[in-house]
């Protein structure tokens, strides 16, 4: 089940609103999420609830003995490795099963069959969330639940079960037993969610279309202006679903009382690759740098190999392709090169280094969108140099979406870092916007749902990892 689904916004959200808001009993509030959590995990795929529950429960018993056993140092360390262990081993079984065999097959010349299993939705965030639990219950910086409902709910949420945010314990320990109902918070939670609708269904369903006319349907007929003309449609198309997903988990997650931390703050805006991607995906980020990038000695020493492992691993975490993670270290690579020229690079005017940063960031798509290494590097050769004349039909979708692109780009303008809160400019949008927030979610919602009813094209691209 997805977010932008007549099911799930007209008779899966209803009928939890109203089951969850009937009581006040905070016990069976946790239980209903829980319920109506894994009918909305189980709609595509029951047999992977089985999976959920196992990693659960192997996580929750990890981190009780390793509260059991703190004071007996190797114990403890024992029950969190073996959580790390058996996540990992899930994670390396479910998704890169055939991805293993494919490339021992290649290197060792050996038939392995590959065992064909299918991708269990959300595997790659929740097994993070739960690791990134025990090692946080190892390192005393969170108590280990004490209820498996209650930690089985914190698992399972359905608003960021699939597609995160990657939410810590810790973010939401407190509200898993105590928190109080707020109309403020279901009215900013509904006003998040029906942003992300709109970013979702109208921007990135819109502008994938046009994606696939460039970068399937057309593809070795490209000139380099239809070329980049693509990818940078695509680059968009990537930000509105997946941060139009990430907003309207945290919108659900105000509605029933829970704080999520962000994950996108304005990536569009950044000045470098690095600052970039401080602003996408930031809870995955966070999670690498947290329990990858500091362990193994951060800035501190070794920092070029650190940044170039921590992006190996986020480029394969992203998929079980070779592509991925070309994708990781190209932008790893970079990253080590502003980190040595980072003296240079600061003395170029912002201008220079937005569209630096914007160019290297669409250009890195290519090895995101490519998965056949022959496409791949015919792309990239067309992205620099082409034969092929410009064609008339690009002219022709740069006049007849013109409102689209202008919408796109007011989307993408930081304008709470433009304008901060304490300003005048700031405080009388924010005052118009509350005034009338009610009607513009209304609009949201009509025009989302007339959208959905009449198109078919409606994917939810990080479903995929």
């Amino acid at each position: 089940m997805v977010f932008s689904s007549l099911v799930f916004l007209y008779f899966f959200l209803p009928a939890i609103l109203i089951a969850y808001h009937l009581t006040k009993c905070i016990n069976v509030k946790n239980v209903i999420l829980l319920l109506f959590s894994f009918i909305f995990y189980a709609w595509g795929e029951p047999l992977w609830v089985l999976l959920l529950l196992f990693s659960s429960l192997m996580d929750y018993a990890s981190g009780w003995f390793i509260e059991r056993y703190r004071s007996k140092k190797s114990l403890a360390i024992g029950g969190m490795i073996n959580s790390v262990l058996v996540n990992l081993f899930l994670l390396g079984t479910f998704k890169y099963a055939d991805f293993i065999t494919k490339n021992v097959n290649l290197i060792l010349g050996t038939s392995f069959a590959e065992p064909g299993i299918l991708l269990p939705v959300g595997i790659s965030f929740y097994t993070f969330q739960t690791m990134s639990y025990t090692i946080d219950v190892y390192k005393g910086e969170i108590k280990a639940e004490k209820s498996f409902v209650n930690f089985l709910m914190y698992v399972s949420m359905f608003p960021q079960l699939v597609a995160g945010p990657i939410v810590r314990y810790s973010e939401i320990a407190q509200a898993i037993n105590n928190r109080v109902f707020s109309w403020d918070m279901v009215g900013s939670g509904a006003n998040r969610f029906c942003f992300g609708l709109f970013k979702k269904v109208v921007l990135a369903n819109s502008v994938g279309g046009l994606v696939e006319k460039y970068l399937d349907n057309q593809f070795y007929n490209l000139s380099t202006a239809e070329a980049w003309y693509g990818i940078s449609l695509f680059s968009l198309q990537l930000y509105f679903d997946f941060s139009g997903y990430s907003d309207m988990a945290i919108g659900l997650g105000r509605i029933f009382g829970f704080k999520y931390p962000e994950n996108f703050r304005h990536p569009y805006a950044a000045i470098s690759v690095a600052d970039f991607y401080k602003r996408w995906h930031m809870t995955l980020g966070r999670f690498f740098r947290d329990y990858v990038y500091i362990p193994l000695g951060g800035n501190r020493k070794y920092q070029i190999r650190n940044i170039l492992v921590v992006w190996f691993l986020t480029g394969l975490w992203h998929g079980p392709s070779w592509n991925f993670v070309m994708w990781g270290l190209f932008l790893g690579c970079f990253m080590v090169i502003e980190r040595l020229l980072k003296k240079y690079l600061d003395m170029l005017p912002l201008i220079l280094r937005y569209m630096y940063t914007l160019i290297l960031i669409n250009y890195s798509r290519a090895f995101f969108y490519f998965d056949d290494f022959e496409k791949l590097r015919s792309f990239l050769i067309t992205l620099i140099i082409s034969d092929k004349p410009v064609g008339v039909g690009l002219i022709s979708d740069l006049a007849s979406y013109s409102f689209l692109y202008a919408v796109v780009i007011l989307f993408c303008i930081p304008w709470d870092e433009i304008y901060e809160r304490n300003t005048r400019v700031y405080k009388q949008l924010d005052m118009i916007y509350n005034k009338f927030a009610f009607f513009i979610n209304v609009i949201f919602m009509l025009i989302s749902t007339i959208l959905i009813i009449d198109d078919t094209y409606n994917p939810f691209i990080y479903f995929r990892f």
